[in-house]
């Protein structure tokens, strides 16, 4: 780890991002000998530092804790000489190569940039949401479902996000209740008609939840929702909660300088990283809506970090 004050004037790789796929890119860029700055970010580590248990990450067959996976990653990358600083880039300007990265009162040079800033889920803004994520809260039913076996749970959303996660949770759960504040779903009908002819699927329509019921030792007991319409709160019994309102992609500073889609994903060229100002690479979440796993994450960290070095061999100075 370096301070903002030990930082060099110029870097032939700078990593936005301090996730899987940043810091996986960063250890292969390292071991290529291209000495790379990564800047962890107001995130740092990622999402993986909200989640507890990690059993889907291949190689541990009795799993790791999300933190401690990270650690290990970043340990790693920092033994072939990557450079972690715990800073957060405030702004950079693409419109010229080397790029201009700036954090605080430092700004220094790019040769390459490889952005693996992520994406964060939105939440609900509550409290005990906080408190209790990684205890029964989560955010991903791909990476969380199977520990909540014989389970009853609770998706809260109305897309096609929280209408897949409620049917995957079917697989585990006893019984999963999809809670919207509308009357009617805003999934694609294929998904609706999927999700209404599952027995285990109820829906709580016209509702919010107000408060997660629970604690760090004992996990969710239930939720407290409330009608938007009639305004009547009451309490539903439940051991986990799914927060299912779609992801923000961490690309504001880039925002009019690379190429994005509507939903503010970076877009690449395909089976590359590759976007759209040359030298410049996006892995992992911040340019991936679909799979959105920390497995997919260090892959496409890898291709940033190989697509990066070719970049430099063929434009050497």
């Amino acid at each position: 780890m370096v301070t903002p004050n030990e930082l060099k004037d110029r870097y032939k790789v700078v990593i936005l991002g301090s996730g899987p796929a940043g810091l996986t890119a960063a250890l292969y860029t390292a071991r290529a000998n291209l000495d790379p700055i990564i800047f962890e970010g107001f995130e740092a580590g990622g999402q993986l530092t909200l989640t507890t248990d990690v059993e889907n990450y291949p190689g541990f067959p009795d799993g790791i804790q999300g933190p401690e996976l990270i650690d290990n990653m970043r340990k790693q990358a920092e033994r072939f000489g990557a450079k972690c600083v715990l800073a957060e880039v405030n702004s950079v300007d693409l419109s010229t190569r080397p790029f201009k990265v700036v954090t605080g009162e430092n700004v220094l040079e790019a040769e390459t940039l490889i952005v693996a800033s992520g994406a964060s889920a939105r939440l609900l803004g509550l409290d005990s949401e906080k408190i209790l994520i990684g205890h029964g809260v989560s955010t991903c039913a791909t990476c969380d479902g199977f520990f909540f076996k014989g389970k009853e749970l609770v998706v809260v959303g109305g897309g096609d996000s929280a209408v897949e996660e409620g049917v995957f949770l079917t697989k585990f759960a006893t019984k999963v209740s999809i809670i919207h504040r509308r009357d009617k779903l805003r999934a694609s009908k294929i998904l609706q008609d999927r999700a209404f002819k599952n027995s285990k699927l109820d829906f709580i329509w016209d509702s919010v939840v107000e408060e997660i019921l629970g604690n760090k030792d004992e996990g969710v007991k239930g939720v407290r929702i409330k009608n938007v319409k009639t305004g009547e709160v009451a309490t539903k019994e439940c051991q986990g909660v799914f927060i299912a309102i779609g992801h923000n992609p961490n690309t504001q500073i880039l925002k009019a300088q690379l190429e994005m889609n509507e939903a503010g994903y970076i877009v690449t060229k395909d089976g590359s990283t590759i976007t759209n100002v040359p030298g410049v690479f996006a892995a992992g979440d911040v340019q991936d809506q679909v799979y959105r796993q920390a497995v997919t994450a260090a892959g496409s960290g890898c291709m940033a970090a190989l697509d990066a070095e070719r970049f430099l061999e063929e434009h050497s100075e």
